[in-house]
């Protein structure tokens, strides 16, 4: 960089799949390009950090192989043959094909795709706005959240709770399910801040040692899909051993002496032998979390994403009810607070245009849906159109062998609206040259935290990138869509929102900068009482009648009391390992696939494998090895690792197909069975054969 480069600091929100929504302070270098990120200071929870991913924006931002312009295929289908074509031609043709099939096949044959690559609610959710207006099928969201969500407000009435500043303020934080050292940092700043300044202990909850792990003081290494058993052996000392807060219980839960006669039986003993953590590791975590008023649950997402995931997070999350931890300061419990933004994104995503008629379809199916599985597409006809937006599923999706066949049809026309030439893209028809956060205006909240921010536009963007609101504005009249929020830009939408949510203006917001939406203290802690109607956290589990969603799934075989539901995929003689497929610390999803850096420390794909497992089928550190189950194979490096139980398996990250040996991605082993009570995916919970590869790492 010129060192007589003229400098500006400008403030913006991180927009990536992650909880933490970083509040961000940008150098933007003559008004053109980027250099330094770093995490602001000026807001609270961000605190002046930020990961490594995004501190090195500046290499994916101006990364040399950014799409730049439209292109068409012109050889078969995955190929990479592309030639540039104009955005006119691009718009016309996508136009001509939707138009098409609709009239052939009718509007529900036209299925857009979207999710996360971007968590701004302009450039996300937008795309929703033109499927209501045509009729398009509708999109039902599963991959990420459901099954955590539900899981939460089954017990405390909505998704919101203690503000996680407050972990600086405990005396044991204790992180189940997560692994923040990857994924949300900011977790671990105030968790730090507890110990360094109040002597407070960190306790990790995981299936595998993990960064996080690594640095706790009480650590909890279980089984995949054990969470529920762990917590019920915990909850049964806390009982037995007068831990209970049982003057809370009266006032606050719904069934505390139900609860502890239902877990008369769930012993440490009972638990050790489902979830494999030793009896005296269950009974010192009880001890600490019985003793210790101020504990701080923050629960991640991770272990909810298996078939009895939402009953995982229920348990784990009556463990402070219990103990009345959250009566104190730095105490009680925390997930994400998707409950206090209130934003009515009724313009954004055409809700007076909504024919609740049309089908959803389930993203997680899309490869049962692009092959004709005629229970995934409700009975009605096949998909023949896409437009695909902030999403990967060539690679992230699970059942990859159907997603890959699904893609490969010659009579599916895809439109994809890319950053890179991901995997999906390389099977699309057309590909459009896509914008990213500092090249367009959007509207963020912080599913980690309680802050809202305006992410204004920093630069132009290069070539002939487009943001997705561009697209959307340009395809509206080729496809006969009109609803006036095609006829807004970017930053009248936002404001348009805030007014209609009760946020005051644009105006108001940029000046705020992020804006602090947490409640006051007792209404964070519920001292007057839970969300539910009568005021009670629910010990006992009403799924039929969940607070919000579509109850999918054997919701009748869900248990309504915390306990272990022995759903998930067993390992059995022919799959002797329970896989899991847990993010890694330079990769987001798909996102970052491409930066120097993220490459350099991800290395090759590879699975950790405990020693003395690999020992028994002639495995050596280096070694390829094959992974398998009934819906496909992989093969990756084999790691000789100590911090796993035997018989379990931990693939960190989702790299793209072409770094696993063969080309197969992990995702050719995960399933897209629905999870009740909501529907969601269970990415973790994977049984799994494993052999040695006839190839060895060179």
């Amino acid at each position: 960089m010129n060192q007589h480069a003229k400098i500006e600091i400008r403030h913006s929100t991180c927009p990536h799949d992650c909880p933490s929504a970083c509040a961000l302070d940008v150098e933007v270098v003559e008004g053109r390009s980027i250099g330094r990120v770093r995490g602001s200071k000026k807001q609270t929870y961000t605190a002046g950090v930020v990961c490594a991913k995004v501190a090195r924006y500046a290499e994916r931002i101006h990364h040399p192989e950014r799409l730049m312009y439209p292109l068409r295929r012109t050889g078969p289908k995955g190929s990479g043959q592309f030639a540039r074509i104009s955005w006119d031609e691009a718009l016309d043709e996508i136009g001509h094909r939707f138009n098409a099939a609709e009239q052939e096949f009718g509007a529900e044959s036209i299925w857009p795709y979207y999710y996360a690559g971007t968590m701004g609610l302009v450039m996300r959710d937008g795309l929703n706005r033109l499927t209501h207006v045509k009729k398009y099928s509708r999109f039902y969201q599963t991959i990420c959240a459901n099954v955590a969500r539900i899981g939460f407000a089954i017990g405390t009435g909505k998704i919101a709770g203690v503000d996680p500043r407050e972990m600086a303020l405990s005396d044991l934080v204790v992180i189940w399910g997560t692994n923040p050292v990857n994924t949300q940092v900011n977790v671990m700043t105030h968790a730090s801040r507890a110990r360094k300044e109040r002597g407070a202990r960190i306790a990790a909850v995981d299936i595998y040692d993990n960064e996080t792990m690594k640095q706790a003081d009480i650590k909890i290494i279980l089984r995949p899909g054990t969470d529920g058993a762990f917590a019920c052996g915990v909850m049964h000392v806390l009982f037995r051993d007068g831990y209970a807060d049982r003057a809370y219980m009266d006032k606050y839960t719904d069934c505390p002496a139900e609860l502890e006669a239902h877990l008369k039986t769930r012993t440490p003993e009972w638990a050790s032998a489902i979830c494999g953590v030793p009896v005296t590791e269950i009974e010192a975590f009880a001890k600490a979390v019985g003793e210790t008023k101020r504990t701080f649950f923050r629960f991640g997402y991770g272990f909810t994403r298996s078939r009895n995931g939402a009953t995982q997070m229920h348990a784990a999350n009556c463990i402070p009810a219990v103990t009345g931890a959250w009566q104190y300061e730095g105490g009680g419990a925390f997930f994400n607070n998707y409950a206090l933004w209130h934003f009515n994104e009724s313009i954004i995503e055409g809700h007076d245009a909504i024919d609740k008629s049309t089908r959803a379809l389930d993203q997680s199916q899309i490869g049962r849906i692009l092959t004709g599985d005629a229970e995934a597409l409700q009975d009605k006809g096949p998909v023949k159109a896409m437009l695909i937006q902030n999403t990967n599923p060539m690679t992230v999706a699970p059942e990859q062998a159907l997603v890959r066949q699904g893609f490969a049809r010659e009579d599916l026309f895809v439109a994809v609206h890319e950053q890179f030439m991901t995997e999906t893209a390389q099977m699309a028809d057309i590909v459009l040259p896509a914008t990213m956060f500092m090249e367009h205006d959007d509207l963020y909240y912080g599913g980690g935290h309680q802050h809202i921010s305006v992410g204004p536009k920093l630069i132009d963007p290069p070539g002939e990138c487009r943001s997705n609101h561009e697209v959307l504005q340009a395809l509206a009249p080729r496809l006969g869509a009109r609803h006036r929020g095609f006829e807004m830009t970017p930053r009248q939408l936002i404001d348009a929102t805030l007014k209609l949510s009760g946020h005051g203006d644009i105006g108001g917001l940029e000046a705020d900068l992020w804006r602090d939406l947490q409640p006051d203290f007792r209404t964070s802690h519920y001292l007057d009482g839970f969300a539910h109607a009568d005021g009670k956290f629910h010990f006992k589990a009403d799924w039929a009648h969940p607070p919000f969603g579509v109850t999918m799934g054997d919701v009748d075989a869900v248990p309504d009391l915390p306990d272990h539901w022995a759903v998930i995929e067993h390992a059995d003689q022919s799959h002797p390992f329970r896989l899991a497929t847990s993010p890694s610390r330079s990769f987001l999803n798909t996102t970052f696939n491409e930066t120097p850096s993220s490459q350099a420390r991800e290395g090759r794909a590879s699975v950790m494998i405990h020693p003395l497992d690999a020992a028994a089928l002639g495995i050596a550190d280096g070694d390829a090895v094959t992974l398998g189950n009934g819906r496909g194979e992989t093969t990756l490096i084999a790691t000789l690792f100590e911090g796993v139980r035997r018989g379990v398996l931990i693939a960190e990250s989702v790299h793209p197909n072409s770094n696993h040996i063969g080309g197969r991605g992990i995702n050719m082993l995960t399933g897209a069975d629905t999870v009740a009570p909501i529907g969601g995916a269970a990415f973790h919970d994977n049984k799994v054969w494993l052999k040695k590869a006839v190839t060895r790492r060179t």
